[in-house]
């Protein structure tokens, strides 16, 4: 059988309890359940910092370990089922359930409820965090610090304008295999805004042309489009603001940047990406 790397807890000595009888490995185990405790960690393809980076993983992300050695820690990420190694160091237990969300595209946390004191650290859209008290405007977290209140949001509570949500990524770096707004890549966007908007989205953008929306008609001028819309090429995905203007994470410009559909579509068909592979339209 053929299954797919990126979303498949398989090695040849060790898999998932689940795939027993599927696949061939020494050991199987059910693995145990921690959840990210950094500000967020790279999932790197091999246990080594210059292997390459295949996505994020964010604050409060559950994961299952199914391996640990010399630092590293072998997991599936609960949100989107990637697999990969993270540094055993951005785990810790699961502790208390996330009772929040941050729904700001980056927001400080602090020693106390006030402003003027330095921030300790950060956290990124879409964190989940456990508040346990309320203090003026801020709210102290499960894990130590206190944020600015209005920055969170419950788990239930869903953005209305996911492309409203990728225009607060404006100029944010390129970054291959990146989810938050020190860096990010074109399906890391995409997935982030769905994701903030309740939409169950994949990681790469050729899991989410596959898997995302209804096809839409790509016509020769490029017609016929409204906000929303997914706009795809083999390797790459933007979002449309209106029927003209779209937003994506490129390497082009290296930042997250708007532009007419058209002068992109013109620019892109030339690289390895060539011609616009499919539209879906969500919802």
């Amino acid at each position: 059988m053929s299954f797919d790397r990126r979303i498949t807890p398989v090695r040849e000595d060790l898999a998932d309890e689940r795939l027993r009888g599927q696949v061939t490995a020494e050991r199987f185990t059910a693995g145990t359940v921690k959840r990210v405790v950094a500000t967020f960690s790279p999932l790197h393809r091999h246990p080594s910092r210059e292997a390459p980076v295949d996505t994020q993983a964010i604050f409060g992300e559950s994961v299952t370990v199914y391996d640990e050695h010399e630092g590293w820690a072998w997991v599936q990420l609960h949100h989107d089922g990637y697999v990969g190694y993270l540094p055993s160091d951005a785990l810790g237990q699961p502790g208390p359930e996330p009772t929040h969300k941050v729904s700001a595209v980056r927001t400080f946390v602090y020693p106390g409820p006030n402003l003027k004191l330095p921030f300790q650290d950060y956290l990124t859209l879409n964190s989940k965090v456990a508040v346990t008290e309320a203090e003026g405007n801020y709210a102290r977290l499960a894990t130590g610090g206190w944020v600015f209140a209005a920055h969170l949001s419950g788990l239930d509570a869903f953005e209305t304008d996911y492309v409203g949500v990728a225009e607060r990524f404006l100029h944010t770096p390129y970054l291959w295999g990146g989810k938050t707004s020190l860096g990010i890549d074109c399906s890391g966007l995409a997935q982030t805004v769905l994701t903030a908007a309740g939409i169950k989205a994949p990681r790469d953008s050729d899991m989410q042309e596959r898997e995302l929306g209804s096809p839409v008609e790509v016509k020769p001028d490029l017609s016929g489009l409204r906000r929303g819309d997914l706009v795809f090429w083999k390797g790459h995905v933007g979002l449309m603001m209106d029927a003209t203007n779209f937003i994506h994470a490129t390497g082009h410009s290296m930042t997250v940047m708007i532009e007419p559909l058209a002068a992109a579509e013109e620019r892109i068909r030339r690289t390895s990406y060539g011609p616009i592979s499919s539209i879906k339209r969500v919802g």
